[in-house]
């Protein structure tokens, strides 16, 4: 299906850098030719179904994650109907990551925070998605605007460049792109899959390693928790509060450019916890914003861990390796040395995730969360500082081939993806011609399940109406 496409016939220059030659018989028209804004409000509560953009796609809101919003709320969301294009356009300036377009197949409401778009004459809604697509993916849209700004609008990005085949043509590109799409979400599940598998075969390695030692003589005790079981006799129970100093920090907010611009001290969000070493920081803060946000200041060999998110974060814990501060989703555990590494601490609460989870899902709060409190109190059971030396190295070795292969596995995925944005940028560019190859398509398939975007680390993509920080809908201080 792919490895027979050739280039279009005839070209021409586009006059645009960015886009180069472009198929003769296509036209080059401004986003204003192509898009119109779309801006419905919900009043009178005309539409009740609420939407969410997650990872490039609408999608229903789980009522769960309804969370603080009442029914009076919802009457300044947006009307969305099926074939609308959504753009969160909020944010630019610290997000480069997130897929920020979606196709909507759903009438519901939407978030006000969010652009809707409709196509006009000539341009059909499915082609206009698939454009903005591309150029979402080869991150274009962050070149309209000025460079400073956090947010968009249609202003900004209605001299935009877009291209337009004719409506035929149209047809057979989003039906090419709609199957290399499936086929190539079908791979990454299998993947991501194999990685769950993996995950999991790591889990019960370093779970006996953290509760049972390697040791298979060794005499047990009752732990007295529920989770530890018996452990080895001559390992301690501690709960962390008593042997660590625990707490957590904020976002200061991005209104204020005294706390960001030109900042140099790391400042670290929930996704940091995915990592199990954390060695640099892509955003940072100002020595005012350290001293009016009452930022703390976490030294290295302390341990992160994520307390909220819906996603495989919360619960999730790193070691620090460089100075930094934190916001308010992740606790920081600095431990005595003479107890426990850093190491062996972040191991131990690995371990312990399961655990951690269910104690966040019973929290009584609907977003799943897990405190400082919750932190203090848990207990884990620890061996003497030799001795986890020798179990961090054992679980080392013991794991290592599971590790390559799920980095094997990761690695592969990152490339799937890279070569989905190609290919579709080259479609919808006219770089490559996909008529024939959309003729000899079959007929539909069944969707694999959408587990790629659902297992995406670390990616929120959410915002509610109010709140100016898109990065994992974080209270400013």
């Amino acid at each position: 299906m792919i490895a027979d496409l050739k280039p279009y016939p005839a070209m021409k220059d586009s006059g645009v850098p960015w886009l180069g030659e472009v198929p003769d018989h296509w036209e080059v028209m401004p986003a204003i030719g192509a898009y119109r804004p779309k801006r419905v409000k919900n009043t009178g509560m005309i539409e009740k179904t609420v939407l969410s953009l997650s990872y490039g796609r609408i999608i229903l809101k789980p009522p769960e994650k309804l969370h603080g919003l009442v029914p009076e709320s919802f009457e300044t969301y947006q009307v969305v109907d099926p074939g609308n294009i959504i753009v969160r356009t909020t944010d630019l300036q610290n997000d480069h990551t997130s897929l920020r377009i979606g196709h909507s197949h759903l009438r519901g409401i939407i978030t006000s925070a969010y652009m809707c778009l409709e196509t006009r004459a000539g341009v059909s809604n499915a082609f206009g998605y698939q454009f903005l697509n591309a150029c979402d993916r080869l991150k274009i849209i962050y070149g309209f605007g000025s460079g400073l700004r956090q947010n968009l609008d249609f202003g900004d990005i209605k001299r935009m460049p877009v291209l337009v085949p004719p409506l035929p043509e149209q047809t057979a590109i989003v039906r090419f792109l709609d199957q290399v799409d499936r086929r190539i979400r079908g791979y990454i599940v299998a993947k991501q899959r194999l990685i769950k598998l993996l995950e999991e075969q790591k889990q019960a390695i370093i779970h006996r390693a953290v509760t049972r030692g390697f040791d298979p003589n060794v005499r047990l005790k009752p732990s007295g928790v529920e989770w530890l079981s018996d452990v080895p006799e001559h390992w301690e129970v501690w709960q962390i509060g008593h042997f660590s100093q625990v707490g957590n920090g904020s976002t200061p907010s991005r209104g204020n450019s005294a706390y960001w611009t030109g900042g140099h001290y790391p400042w670290l969000n929930s996704a940091y916890a995915n990592k199990e070493s954390i060695t640099q920081a892509d955003q940072f803060v100002t020595d005012i914003a350290l001293r009016e946000c009452h930022l703390p200041l976490v030294p290295p060999s302390s341990v992160l861990v994520a307390i909220t998110g819906q996603g495989k974060t919360r619960g999730k814990a790193a070691v620090l390796r460089i100075e930094a501060t934190i916001n308010q989703h992740i606790a920081f555990i600095m431990p005595r040395t003479n107890v426990a590494s850093a190491n062996y601490l972040r191991l131990a609460l690995d371990g312990a995730y399961i655990q951690l989870r269910s104690i966040s899902d019973d929290s009584g709060s609907t977003k799943g969360a897990l405190t400082c409190a919750d932190l203090r109190h848990f207990r884990l059971a620890l061996p003497p500082l030799s001795e986890q030396e020798v179990i961090l190295e054992a679980v080392e070795g013991k794991t290592q081939i599971a590790s390559d292969a799920i980095d094997r596995a990761k690695r592969e995925i990152d490339l799937l993806r890279e070569y989905r944005t190609r290919l579709i940028a080259d479609a919808v560019t006219g770089k490559l011609d996909v008529r024939e190859a959309a003729a000899r398509l079959p007929e539909e398939v069944e969707e694999p399940e959408p587990l790629e975007e659902a297992d995406e680390i670390g990616k929120t993509e959410e915002v509610e109406d109010g709140n100016s920080d898109g990065i994992g809908g974080e209270a400013e201080a």
